[in-house]
């Protein structure tokens, strides 16, 4: 209307037919209050730019998250730290194929992941392990497969216990140091409750030492695709619950008795598995061909064939005789070092004899070749007295000099 004027009724009730009361029309066009366009921007533009970020409880912008399953899937996603928003509900959680190099003290915080049973970090950069990263109240699996770690802290799951029971470390263990540092983690007995542990595809040539002594939950032990040499320092006491053993693709020549009466000693233990492997059939290998025989621990024991010597290669362990080895006592390395110093011994003797027989037989020639040089002696000392009284006497110098005697 002009200004100053008042509206007819019926304008204004087409005005509020157009605009309902209590509502406020954004933009330009009838009904539009100046500037109220750019108001309701600006109250819109942070609800906007708040469905892009992660809210408390959401799923951080690089991963996949499914709250019905409390799953989170991080996988190939250029991460170089564990994301700090992880949403609370999570219980199992795929971080792999990252360039993620460190896992620090608080890596997964105990109180915001209270339910973290499976972590699987499995195929990134990974080379250091702190104390306390893995110090969760609930995890029960984990992954670290395919990282090429150097250190692995004896504190990585925290001063106390671990409710973990399986730990695949695949691929992750190439640096010795690591491996002592796993076997110290181990034999410290935080790990009791740890049912399955896979060592397999680390190029290990020797265990350490009472390396599963603290376990005595184990029951799988994946030990295959290394280069174990022997198991004579390995203990398996204390392996009561102990069911499937791998030590298939390996470089084994021979098992000791010592290390098959473990095995028998084990009442659960029925899947042994010893493929692929290195064995020397000579005389040593008698006491692991009679266990074969007698024993149905081992699969696929049929196939199981020498690799050494020429005239033994391919031959299956299961057909081999005593009559084969030519074997007339049993090999025992220590008594063959004592049986060789004896025998140098005896032949040092029969030298000795010898030479003291020469000598007897000789006595009359040997004491007059020693009056022979006995008096060569004693002409060449009269000689050497002779010129140095010459020599003292100064006339008999001067005679000596002017004569032509």
């Amino acid at each position: 209307s002009p200004r100053g004027e008042t509206p007819a009724p019926e304008e204004r009730a087409a005005r509020s037919r157009r605009r309902p009361e209590g509502k406020v029309a954004c933009g330009a066009g009838p009904g539009a209050m100046p500037g109220r366009g750019a108001l309701c921007l600006g109250l819109l533009l942070p609800v906007l730019l708040g469905c892009g970020s992660a809210q408390p409880g959401g799923c951080p912008a690089l991963c996949e998250c499914s709250e019905p399953a409390r799953t989170v899937k991080c996988v190939n996603r250029n991460l170089t730290a564990v994301p700090p928003d992880l949403p609370p509900y999570v219980r199992s959680l795929f971080i792999t194929g990252n360039p993620l190099s460190d896992l620090p003290a608080g890596a997964f915080p105990a109180q915001r992941l209270p339910d973290l049973a499976s972590l699987n970090l499995s195929g990134n950069h990974l080379r250091t392990v702190e104390a306390g990263s893995l110090a969760l109240p609930a995890l029960r699996q984990l992954d670290l497969s395919g990282n090429a770690l150097v250190s692995f802290s004896p504190l990585a799951f925290g001063e106390g216990g671990s409710p973990l029971e399986e730990l695949a470390l695949r691929g992750a263990l190439r640096d010795h140091g690591v491996l002592l540092s796993l076997a110290a983690l181990l034999q410290s007995g935080a790990l009791r409750n740890l049912s399955r542990l896979e060592l397999a595809d680390n190029g290990l040539l020797l265990l350490p030492a009472g390396m599963f002594t603290a376990l005595p939950a184990l029951r799988q032990l994946d030990l295959s695709n290394n280069s174990l040499v022997g198991l004579r320092n390995v203990s398996f006491q204390g392996l009561g619950q102990l069911q499937s053993l791998n030590l298939s693709d390996n470089s084994l020549s021979v098992l000791w008795n010592s290390t098959l009466a473990q095995f028998r000693s084990l009442p659960m233990l029925r899947h042994i598995v010893l493929r692929h492997n290195t064995w020397v059939c000579d005389c040593a290998i008698e006491d692991l061909v009679a266990w074969l025989k007698e024993s149905d621990q081992v699969e696929g024991k049929e196939a199981l064939t020498c690799a050494s010597p020429d005239k033994m290669l391919g031959k299956a362990l299961l057909k081999i005789n005593a009559s084969d080895l030519n074997c007339s006592v049993p090999v025992d390395l220590p008594s063959q070092l004592q049986t060789s110093y004896v025998f140098l011994g005896i032949v040092l003797a029969l030298i000795g004899a010898i030479f003291l027989l020469v000598l007897y037989l000789n006595r009359k020639g040997i004491k007059k070749w020693m009056h022979n040089i006995r008096d060569a002696c004693r002409d060449h000392m009269e000689g050497y007295h002779y010129r140095y009284e010459i020599n003292a006497d100064p006339r008999l110098t001067n005679l000596s000099s002017n004569s032509d005697v």
